[in-house]
This record gives C-alpha cells, structure tokens and sequence, in this order.
C-alpha cells in the first residue's frame, strides 16, 4: 500500500494568497448586505456605551494617507470596543462649510459667483459640498471603515446649524460674545479674518529698516531735533504709524553720532551701533522710559505726530527698544494706544490694498509698497538703514500666502472670562500622548479672544441683528426664532429674507422706534461650526453622549477642534465635551520628508488599495507608533505585506490541521489536555492579556509585534512545527493529536478574534472556514477574557525553562549541521547533558522529549562524549544510526521489526494495522 495514504496531511480550501485586491470590494458588499454593523450594534444593545466622536473631515477632495491613518485608528477603537463589553456606535461627520469650497466652485467649477445671488451661490456651495461627501464616503468605506455611514452627520445640515446658532445664543447670553475693533489675522487672499488656529507659520524674506522719528517736543527730557530709532520688519506698516513705544523701566540713551543726536535702549546700543555702522557713539544723556512719557515725534512723511507712549510689551530681544506703533496693525500696538486715548488707523482693506488713508499709496497692494515707500522714507532722510532678512512668518493654512495683522470691527468670543473653567477641565482630561495636556493647556493659557466673524459667503451666518441706532440685538426671542427657521429652511433663509422678515412676528425694540432692521453679513468662524458638534451631534443624537469617551485627530487639532470644541462647550456647560484625547502624528515619506506630488512622493490610498489591500493598509497603521510622524512608502508596505504574507500562513495551517476537527465532539477537556498543549494555552493567555491590554490603551504597534512575534516564534518555530509528528502519523482519535487540535482551535479562534480591528476582511475570511462556529462574522463574536488554563498553576516555571533548554538543542543541531554532521533535523540523535538539577528534573519530566526537538533520538544523561557546552545543557549530536521509516520520516532501529511492513518503524506499522487495510 502507498504509505502516504495513510498520513493525516492537512487539507484546507483556504487559499494560500490573500488576493486581498479584489476580494475586499466583495466582502465589503456582504456586510453591506446583510447589514454587519447594524447586527453589530443590536447584539452589543444594554453594554456600556462608548463613543468616539468623530472629527469632521473636510468634504473637498480625494482621501490622502493622513486621511487613511486617521479613519483607520478610529475604526481600531470602535470595533475592539464593540468585541470588548461595549456598546459601540460609530457616527462619521463632515465639515462643509469655508472658502475652499468656494475656490473650488469659482476656479475649478468656473461658477461665475457674481453673476448670482448669494442664495444661489451657496446652493451651488451645498451641492459640491454633498457631492465630495458621497466621493469620500466611498473611499472610506474601502478601508474597511464602519460606521452609520447612511446616516453621518453634517455641518450644512438644517439639524445642525439649528444647534449650533443655539450654541451662539447660549454663549452670547452669559456675556460670552461681542463686537470690537481690533486688530486681527487677516488674510488678503482669503479676504477674511482668521483665528490663530488658522494660522501656520513659514518662512518669508522680509525688509528690514532703521527708521528716525524726529522729537518736536522733548517735554524737557529731550531735545527738540532728537531722533528716536525704530526698527520694522513690516515698512508698509509706517503709513499707519501713530507712535512710538517705551519699556517705562528700561534705561534709555541720547548718543551722538556725527552731528545727529539719536535715542536708543541702553542695552541694545552696543547692537544697533555695529549694524547702523556708527563709528564711536557718545552717550550725552541716560533716562528712563517713564520719564519719556508723551514726547512727541513727527511722522517722517505725514503731517501728523507720532506720540511717544509707554508699553510693558517692548522687550531687548531685538530691535532698539523703541518700537514703532501702528495700533492698526498690531494687536500690543493697539491696546497701548488705546489706553492713550489714539484710535487705531488701517489704511488698508480687505484685499490688502491702501486705501486714501496712507496718501501717495493708494491702490498699492500691501507687500509691493514696502518699496516706494522705504524710497519715501529715504528721500525724506529718515530712513538710517535697509536690509533683508528670512525669518518665520504667519500664513494662512488654506491659501498658504503671508497674513497681516489689520484692525476691523469682527465678532469675538471672550475666552479669557471662562478661561479658568478651561484650564481646570484640561487637568481632568486623558491625553494620548501625554504631552497634549501640556499644548492645549499653554494654547488656552495665552489666549484671550476668539475672532469668530468672517467675510465670506459660504458657512452659518452670525444671527445678529441691528437696531436702527447701530445697536447689535441677540435676544432668547431672536436666537429661538432663527433656530426654529434653521431647522425648517435651513441657514439659506438667511440670505433668502429680509431681516424684518426673519425677526419674531411683532417684534420690537427700543434700539429701532420706526420698526426698521438691518441684519449681519458675516459667517462664522468654520471652527465654532464643527466645534458645536457636541451639542449638535453628541447631545442630541440617540445611542451618543456627551461627553464623548475619546476625540482623536491629527496633532494639528490641538489649535483646530480640540480648542473649539472644548471653547464651546464649557461655554454652555461648563465641562470639556470629551474625556480622553488622542492625537497622531504626520504622514512622511520612507526618508522622513514631508509629502508633496512636486517631490513625486506622495502615497494614495486608493492606490494601495488596488494594489496590495486595505487590510494591508491597516496593518501598516497598526505596525507604527501613530502617536509620532510615521513614515510609510514601497518599501515599508513590502515590509508589511511579508508580515501579512507570515500570519496568513500560520491561519492556513492551523485550518488544514483542524479539517477532520470537530470542537462540540473531538475537543479534549482542558484539564485532560496534554501538558505541553496547556503551556501554548498559557502562553496564549498572556497573549491575550497583553494585546488586550495595549488595545485599552490604543497603543496598536505592541498588538501587530507581538500577534507576528506569537505566530512566528511561538507558533511556527516551535508548537507548528513539532505537532506534524503527531497530526500526520497518529491515528484521527489519538488522544494526543486532539489534545493539539484542541490547543489549535483555541489560538486560532483567539487569535482571529485579536486581529478583526485591525484586519478585518481577512479575519472574516478566515472565520468562514473555521469548524463549528456558529456566529455569520467574526465581527459578531467577543474577544475573550485572559483565563486560567487547568491543571497547569505549576507547570509555566517548568515550561519556560524548556523552551531555554530548547534553544540550546537548536544551536547545538545548528553547530552540527554545519559540521555536516546532520542535513535535517530529523537524522540526529542527541544526547543532553544538564547543567543542574533543575535542568535536569524538567528534562526528566517531559515524555516523547525528541518530538519537541524534532530529532529521531534524544537522550539524558550524566556525560555524553564530544558533547558542546551551551547555557543550561551539553549536547552531543550524531547522526542517528537507524533506518528512515518511509512513513514518519523519523530514523529508528526498529524500522523492518514489523514484516507486514518492512518500510514502517513499530510506531507507523501499529498504527497503520489497526486504522487501514491494505
């Protein structure tokens, strides 16, 4: 008979290649079918409930990979929650409104914005809007991602913009909101305010000028004729110059250079002297700031005086510690001016473009008239130097051009009167990474006001009204009222009606005795849009909370969500609308660089996705430390797709050796179990304990290292392996070899319960050709608790010594192997040596010990000749004397004992006699 016929070799239809391209669109339709996330949640109705809310991303655009990290993390969390005790829903969100949108339907769209009414136009807005959401929504999906994606929430929904004018009125009623001029970052290219979360900072080539502001009333401190010394990186600035700015404790110098007298801070002289070139400058006069108090300078060019005032901002890092103050442009400049009665002047408007105010300018844009006018400044004498420098510089974050700081009349929120509540509500807050607390904390620390207006079309408008004295008017009555409209019509009434027509019915007020009403144009800031999402989406929506369990974004939201959100809501309730943050890192190409398509190292998604897998992908997020900027390129996925390639195969032997395993009638009683079959139950215990362990702690890189590490060491190094001694030879019912299976089917039920959040279509693959499991999907089913295995409390020291005994025999089969004493392992007899008792006693212990070594001989003994000395054991290795059994493959002296089959050791011809016939 052919002796092969008789071996138990593992038979599965598992497929070898995961093929994951284009079976993932497939088993995405099958969930979508049978509707995988709404069985989800029913089974998991009356847990605990946790929520992670999510952060609207921007609807304008293909994914990137920093999209793809983002999704991918979050979904980790909500499908481990939902396998771990919980009840867990996820609802994704979009944020709609701003000007990208608008750039988009005016440049890309060609909509010709003047040519229609603002209604019109922003129907247009909402309409590309809510095509970029079905685009995106698509992407996400590919990943794997799931959520209520039928159902996401959304900024320009009626719903939404309902409870977030709510979130205005509520602010505005405890005192929260007003109107001031002030300077602010203002973005010429955008044509708007802008708040400082929107404000990134690049470098810029700059002009850097010496200015001499000539004393026409010393006040008896200085002499008329004097020259105080400014220094400006920013001469477009000097036509809006109303004076110049004093430390009242710094000490001051009158030096003379030449026949000119200038005025300088002390400390600074020995600076300013060497780059203005001054050759010996004698200190005629030494005086403090406050004695300075109300000198009055000339502007160099305009008719008008520049007042000398005292400020606590001037410093000695740089410049001359007298500084150049245009209350217009700067926000220290204008409260110090304000505070001497000056208001403030800004010559330029919201292109950024002089106005008649800065005469000889007008029409110049900003930037182009640093030139003509430090040439103005040169032909009036008053300009002492020019020179450029490079230096960090604010931008705005969409246009990515310079902002200027411009005083205008906007909206504020008056952070700095809850400020406190903030920052107390941060101490109480989880951060993941720690570091978070520290950021968010020194952000709101130093912040005061929150410009909320802006001057663009497309976003919620600010539901203010205006009396017909100029009077702002926010009432309960008025805020309920446009809530109510929201909520039917949507914010597009706004700019559809008259403001007589969007007040209360009979509506009056003292500020407007003819019953006449003018409405705000403005929008507000697209941040307090998506930061209202607490009270819009997490308060208002069934199945969340508020707070939510975890916000996790991008570590650029420290400044953008996290803030706005945590504004808002301890504005109305005087709590943080989340208790935990986390925040990941930048995607960067496999060098470190920064991804940009003119580099060419740019990685899209969807291209990975046809080409290796989504689960791949999500592999690859789950292998980095997210926490950080992470790197990824070709190379780092051929890394990843070899890891995939290894835990795929290790599912696909524990399947072929489980094909004849039925677990309701072949599983063995843990306790009956065979000892080394409990121990890699143990070990999996530890496993289990440790993955779960870092999953409650969202660190995922310790899940993928240590599933890989478990599958390659633990798995195919050493239980794999030696078992096929015992699956292929034994009989079907042998006690040992279901005692295995047993042990198989317990890693492999486990282990793909470990890895469904992080790849979840393979899992579900692999769950479709497991034995006996009862559940559609292994989405369905709950990651088991760590346990206690039977019969083995004082066994785990005995076993872990082993597996170092076992290292020793390896390297002493490898020695030997290279002496070409042996080819494989199996034609070696060896014989082990113990270092001490305990060796010794363990060694002792274990029966079939050469099945675990997977050598045809081992022995134990006092001394052994020729034996290598290794840690706990010497080991002497042989080759084995006896004849190879065509059956087992092991050699044996008792290979030709059994006459009916002279091929077969004693071992294969007994069990060949009593299961098969020829």
């Amino acid at each position: 008979m052919e002796y092969k016929d008789t071996l138990l070799m593992p038979k599965t239809d598992f497929p070898m290649r995961g093929n994951l391209p284009n079976k993932e669109p497939k088993r995405q339709e099958k969930w979508e079918e049978e509707n995988i996330y709404e069985k989800g949640l029913e089974r998991t109705k009356g847990r605990p409930l946790f929520v992670l809310h999510d952060g609207p991303p921007y609807a304008n655009g293909d994914l990137h990979i920093g999209h793809a990290l983002n999704k991918i993390l979050k979904d980790f969390i909500t499908r481990y929650k939902s396998m771990a005790g919980y009840h867990a829903p996820y609802v994704p969100g979009w944020d709609t409104h701003g000007l990208p949108i608008e750039t988009a339907l005016t440049k890309k769209k060609k909509i010709k914005r003047k040519e229609m009414s603002i209604a019109d136009f922003r129907q247009k807005c909402a309409e590309y809007a809510m095509g970029q959401i079905d685009s995106q929504r698509t992407q996400f999906k590919k990943l794997g991602v799931r959520g209520d994606w039928d159902n996401p929430y959304i900024t320009l929904t009626k719903d939404y913009e309902a409870a977030q004018i709510k979130v205005f009125g509520e602010m505005a009623k405890r005192g929260y909101i007003y109107k001031g001029l002030k300077p602010v970052y203002w973005s010429p290219s955008s044509e708007s305010a802008l708040a400082e979360a929107e404000i990134e900072y690049h470098d810029k080539r700059s002009p850097s000028i010496y200015v001499a502001f000539e004393v026409t009333d010393g006040k008896g401190v200085l002499d008329e004729g004097d020259k105080l010394v400014i220094w400006t990186t920013t001469p477009w600035t000097i036509p809006a110059n109303l004076g110049i700015s004093l430390h009242p404790d710094f000490e001051y110098v009158v030096v003379t250079v030449n026949d000119d007298r200038f005025v300088v801070a002390h400390d600074l002289l020995e600076t300013v002297a060497e780059d203005l070139e001054w050759e010996n400058p004698q200190i005629v006069k030494t005086f403090k700031g406050k004695e300075a108090d109300r000198v009055v300078t000339k502007h160099p060019f305009y008719d008008r005086d520049s007042l000398v005032m005292l400020g606590e901002h001037v410093t000695t890092d740089a410049g001359t510690g007298c500084v150049h103050t245009a209350p217009g442009h700067g926000e220290d400049d204008f409260y110090v001016s304000r505070s001497y009665g000056i208001d403030a002047l800004s010559p330029v408007d919201y292109k950024g473009v002089f106005t008649s105010e800065a005469p000889g300018f007008e029409g110049l844009f900003y930037d182009k008239a640093n030139k003509p006018i430090t040439e103005k400044l040169e032909e009036v004498g008053a300009l002492l130097k020019l020179s450029f420098i490079t230096h960090s510089y604010p931008h705005d974050w969409r246009t990515k051009k310079p902002t200027i700081f411009r005083a205008t009349s906007q909206w504020f929120a008056s952070i700095k009167d809850f400020r406190q509540t903030i920052l107390d509500e941060i101490k109480r807050i989880d951060w993941y990474p720690a570091w978070g607390e520290t950021r968010l904390y020194n952000m709101v620390r130093d912040r005061e006001d929150w410009c909320i207006s802006r001057q663009r079309t497309w976003g919620v408008p600010i539901p203010v009204f205006y009396g017909e004295d100029n009077t702002p008017i926010i009432t309960n009555e008025t805020i309920q009222h446009v809530s109510d409209l929201f909520t039917e019509f949507g914010s597009n009434v706004w700019f559809e009606r008259e403001a007589k027509d969007l007040l209360p019915e009979g509506f009056t007020s003292e500020h407007s005795p003819n019953g006449t009403f003018t409405k705000e144009t403005d929008i507000m800031d697209v941040w307090f849009d998506s930061g209202s999402s607490h009270e819009a989406v997490l308060k208002e929506w069934n199945d969340l909370q508020r707070p939510a369990d975890v916000y996790l974004e991008g570590s650029d939201q420290y400044r953008g969500w996290f803030n706005s959100s945590l504004s808002t809501a301890v504005a109305v309730t005087g709590k943080a609308p989340y208790k935990a943050i986390i925040s990941h890192g930048f995607t960067l190409d496999g060098e470190g660089r920064k991804m940009s398509k003119s580099v060419g190292n740019v990685m899209d998604p969807a291209k990975i996705q046809k080409q290796l897998g989504s689960d791949i992908l999500r592999l690859w997020v789950s292998s980095v430390d997210y926490q950080a900027d992470v790197r990824i390129s070709q190379d780092i996925l051929k890394q990843i797709s070899e890891a995939y390639r290894k835990i795929r195969n290790t599912f696909r032997f524990l399947l072929a050796n489980l094909s004849d395993f039925d677990p309701k009638t072949d599983a063995v009683s843990e306790d009956n179990m065979e000892e080394v079959d409990r121990y890699m139950l143990h070990r999996l215990q530890n496993l289990l304990a440790s993955v779960r362990e870092s999953y409650d702690k969202y660190e995922y890189s310790p899940v993928y290292s240590q599933i890989h590490n478990f599958c390659t060491v633990d798995l195919s190094s050493f239980y794999l392996d030696f078992a096929k001694d015992i699956l292929y030879i034994e009989a079907a019912d042998n006690h040992r070899r279901r005692s295995i299976q047993t042990g198989y089917y317990e890693i492999l039920t486990t282990l793909v319960k470990l890895l469904t959040p992080i790849i979840p279509h393979t899992a579900d693959e692999i769950w479709e050709y497991i034995p006996g499991v009862e559940e559609e999907s292994v989405q369905l089913t709950d990651i088991p608790e760590p346990k206690q295995i039977a019969n083995f409390e004082s066994a785990q020291e005995k076993w872990d010594h082993f597996m170092k005994i076992r290292d020793d025999v390896l390297k002493a089969l490898e020695d030997a192997r290279n002496e070409k004493i042996i080819g494989k392992s199996l034609e070696a007899a060896i014989t082990i040596v113990p270092k001490d008792n305990e060796t010794k006693e363990v060694l002792n212990s274990i029966s079939n010990i050469h099945q675990l070594f997977i050598v045809s001989g081992a022995e134990v003994a006092e001394e052994a000749a020729n034996a290598r000395e290794y840690r706990y054991v010497n080991v002497a290795v042989e080759k084995h004397s006896g004849e190879k059994c065509e059956r087992c493959w092991v050699a044996s002296e008792t290979v030709g004992e059994d006459s009916d089959h002279p091929e077969l050791c004693t071992r294969c011809a007994s069990i060949v006699k009593e299961n098969y016939t020829a």
